[in-house]
């Protein structure tokens, strides 16, 4: 059974930055993609980024692009989210994910059969 683990969530001011981590058990990370979606208050959950097995090729959404940062760790079977330049619209729970099978970004597509962690409150105040 794979197990999701989020951690660094908070509350930061506009501006400023966060690093959410994702520790993964239960299989072998480093054959896999990994991802992050987000769900703020009364919003659906949304995509946020992406990266390959071998963290050589990441994808991010439009409003993060430029400001958001995913990457792994393979041997600390560890993913981060590196999140700079904060705005109160960035204010959600955030939500580790993998993939049920696909090694390339393109397999993050947030899908029932894939595995979550138990979501990190990011909250931006203005």
């Amino acid at each position: 059974q794979v197990q999701l683990v989020e951690s660094g969530g908070g509350l930061v001011q506009a501006g400023g930055s966060l690093r959410l981590s994702c520790a993964a058990s239960g299989r072998t990370f480093s054959s896999y993609a990994m991802g992050w979606f987000r769900q703020a208050p009364g919003k659906e959950r949304e995509f946020v980024a992406a990266i390959s097995w071998s963290g050589d090729t990441t994808y991010a959404a439009d409003s993060v692009k430029g400001r958001f940062t995913i990457s792994r760790d393979n041997a600390k079977n560890t993913v981060y989210l590196q999140m700079n330049s904060l705005k109160p619209e960035d204010t959600a729970v955030y939500y580790c994910n993998a993939p049920d099978k696909g090694s390339n970004w393109y397999s993050v597509r947030g899908s029932a059969d894939d595995y979550w962690g138990q979501g990190t409150q990011v909250t931006v105040s203005s």
